[in-house]
């Protein structure tokens, strides 16, 4: 029997296609012009093909950046995942504490982002910083102005205290829709706490933790306002990352042309770094799937 599908329900999408193409496709088509163009004024514009991306893929400059962008990625990646997994686990799962540690943990994630970096700020100071103050005493010398290893240092901190609750609570929300069967077969069997992690968490936790990966990869490559409040890209340009390098070169020094060449490339890197994290993840997981049926 053929089924009669009603195509009326694209009716109700079609409100926020239209609003996704102003907001998002309108402006990408601008971006795209204005890479092919060298703008000199409001009608002096000269078609210039691929130069300005070939400049910027040579801009010793953005080079740098990107590879500290990268290490910077990566870096928060390795130390949010685990850490953020590992609160999960050890959150309350029932009654009132649960309740309270579930606020008490979402209170990093309100804080406006230049804000975030204002406290930072304050919190590293030598003279009025808890931070700062105590490793003084310690006799540790510590400036994020003057050291670099001190800068990255704290920005790293700092968008660990401020990001980790998010992968905790999807980890959280994760680890709460396994069912409790699960549980009592693995006490059945004395499983032990690393085997119920190992085969009965963890593999639950694949589809909670692709979408915490992406959405973190995504926002730390294009993170802006939290180091530029605290550091300013400093000392020098050891923390300039590329959004800072993007923000600089189209807002204050208004070259269009790179700026947009530049803003398309970082768009793709962004793309084909987060498609390769998701092919991964997926990877594995369908490998877990055929190495279960081919068991049973």
């Amino acid at each position: 029997m053929n089924k009669v599908y009603n195509n009326r329900a694209w009716l109700l999408v079609l409100p926020m296609l239209v609003l996704v193409a102003f907001s998002a496709i309108v402006p990408l088509m601008t971006v795209v012009n204005y890479s092919v163009q060298d703008v000199l004024g409001a009608n002096a514009r000269f078609f210039t093909g691929t130069e300005w991306f070939e400049t910027m893929l040579n801009d010793p400059a953005l080079q740098a950046a990107f590879l500290r962008q990268i290490i910077f990625s990566l870096t928060i990646l390795a130390i949010q995942i685990p850490l953020g997994i590992g609160i999960a686990l050890i959150m309350p799962k029932r009654g009132w504490q649960a309740s309270a540690v579930l606020i008490l943990i979402t209170l990093p994630l309100l804080i406006p982002w230049n804000v975030v970096g204002s406290i930072w700020q304050i919190f590293t100071r030598g003279d009025i910083g808890l931070m700062g103050w105590g490793l003084r005493q310690l006799g540790i010398e510590y400036n994020i102005t003057r050291n670099a290893a001190d800068a990255w240092v704290t920005i790293i901190l700092m968008d660990v205290w401020h990001w980790t609750p998010l992968v905790a609570m999807l980890c959280y929300s994760g680890l709460r829709s396994i069912p409790e069967a699960y549980y009592q077969a693995a006490r059945i069997d004395r499983a032990s706490k690393w085997a119920v992690f190992r085969y009965i968490q963890l593999p639950k936790l694949t589809n909670v933790l692709v979408i915490a990966v992406l959405l973190r990869f995504m926002h730390s490559f294009m993170i802006y306002a939290e180091p530029f409040v605290l550091t300013g890209g400093g000392p020098g340009s050891s923390t300039t990352f590329l959004s800072q390098s993007l923000t600089t070169m189209a807002v204050g020094q208004q070259d269009l042309g790179p700026s947009a060449a530049f803003s398309i490339i970082y768009f793709l890197v962004i793309l084909l770094v987060s498609w390769v994290f998701y092919t991964a993840i997926m990877n594995m997981q369908k490998d877990k799937h055929s190495q279960g049926r081919s068991l049973i």
